[in-house]
């Protein structure tokens, strides 16, 4: 009996459960049918690949891509991989350009606006950006950097950088001294921190880049003051590096003269923590480290000062620039994908954390965070017209420069034999770029 009372029950609610899903789906199908959709429907899967040569960043980039990853799947049920390739500096540019001409693209890679830029749109390397939301965030003064000579915007720039040298504010003050105008001016600085045991320099060649700084600086200056033509005869092979001789090495010199030891072994992470613990008065280097001087000595002073490079006053000035930027391959198979990351690091919301987190100055209408002492200091110099527009130099050239000083620093070369080399990758980048 028990039994009989269970099966009829049984029957009862199943009859009951389909009927009242007939009456479901008579009276809401279209709304049931759009839900069991949204429900059902399979995500999308992709694999972006991207190419940023900022190691010493990727705990900011992992978390930002993170957050990405999250917001493509809530908002367009998408299932992102993202594949991080955060190469040295030294050898990306070399990399990337193998990749490249591979047809091994990544699908965002970034690139120098002012050195790369050109090459890389001729080559046919970068995605047209010019109608993605954004441009029209972009500040007025950035978006020329990124911009073609046909007025394409072809990248979105990380770094707009205001550099020369960073020096610790603490020890300058206590000397009672202030950023040297001239060189005669730079080599008194020099002789009063040594007089008080205070190594003047940080030394950090480990990595070529670093001591390349001084030819941009070195050129700048000079075309500026001297000789306003002298890219444009580089790229008619009717120049020479021997006119820079002394704009390079008589600072160059006087840095190596008087700084730390062993520099061949010191890299950029190690440099920054030696300029933050004191060893050195002064670092050849720029504010784009500054998250990593800080993150060693959270309190540290520094400040940035244009590098005297002989003692015409006029000739010391900031250099003023954009550097990285992420650009968009043409060939990529997920350029959907991409765009919405671009479009993501300059998000209303989630876009002042992550340049606040990376210490980037703000390129953008929404970045609303306040400019940091170091940006204020080297704006105080720009203001006063001491700037000057970072020189379009060819990046294998840089690449050759940062090189030969290594090897001039470790008295493997001449300075003569150093700017021979520099003339013949400026000439060998004129043959491919014709």
């Amino acid at each position: 009996m028990k039994r009989t009372t269970t099966s009829i029950l049984c029957t009862f609610l199943a009859a009951t459960l389909l009927a009242g899903c007939g009456a479901n789906n008579n009276t809401g199908s279209a709304g049931s049918a759009e839900g069991d959709k949204a429900v059902t429907e399979k995500a999308k899967s992709v694999t972006l690949k991207m190419f940023i040569a900022q190691p010493r960043f990727k705990e900011h980039y992992d978390k930002y891509i993170a957050d990405f990853v999250t917001k493509e799947k809530a908002d367009k049920n998408i299932d992102v991989t993202v594949q991080l390739e955060m190469p040295t500096a030294d050898n990306a540019s070399q990399i990337l350009k193998t990749r490249l001409a591979s047809n091994d693209a990544p699908d965002i890679f970034a690139i120098h606006a002012v050195n790369e830029i050109p090459s890389y749109y001729k080559a046919g390397y970068l995605e047209d950006l010019t109608s993605q939301p954004f441009v029209a965030k972009l500040l007025d003064s950035v978006k020329p950097s990124v911009t073609t000579t046909d007025g394409k915007v072809v990248a979105l720039p990380l770094e707009t950088l205001s550099w020369g040298y960073l020096y610790n504010k603490k020890i300058f003050t206590e000397l009672g001294l202030t950023p040297p105008t001239t060189l005669t001016e730079m080599k008194a600085v020099v002789e009063k921190l040594k007089a008080k045991k205070i190594t003047p320099f940080v030394l950090s060649y480990k990595e070529s880049w670093i001591p390349q700084l001084v030819l941009p600086l070195a050129v700048g200056a000079i075309v500026k003051t001297e000789d306003p033509t002298f890219v444009d005869k580089m790229n008619k092979d009717e120049g020479s590096f021997t006119e820079m001789k002394s704009a390079i090495f008589d600072i160059f010199d006087l840095i190596n003269s008087n700084g730390t030891t062993k520099a061949t072994e010191v890299g950029g992470d190690d440099g920054a923590a030696a300029f933050a613990a004191g060893k050195g008065a002064m670092w050849l280097q720029g504010p784009w480290y500054a998250e990593t001087i800080l993150k060693s000595n959270p309190d540290l002073d520094f400040g940035v000062a244009p590098l005297p490079i002989n003692d015409d006053p006029n000739a010391t000035l900031i250099n003023l620039s954009a550097s990285t930027s992420l650009a968009v391959s043409p060939t990529s198979k997920n350029k959907d994908v991409a765009l919405d990351f671009l479009n993501y690091v300059l998000d209303d919301q989630a876009s002042n954390a992550f340049f606040q987190a990376l210490k980037f100055n703000p390129v953008a209408k929404i970045h609303t965070y306040e400019s940091y002492p170091w940006i204020n200091d080297a704006m105080t110099y720009v203001k006063a017209g001491k700037s000057v527009q970072d020189p379009a130099i060819p990046q294998s050239v840089k690449d050759e420069v940062g090189k030969g000083l290594q090897a001039y620093y470790a008295g493997q070369l001449s300075q003569d034999e150093v700017l021979k080399a520099l003339d013949k990758a400026w000439k060998s980048f004129n043959k491919v770029n014709k």
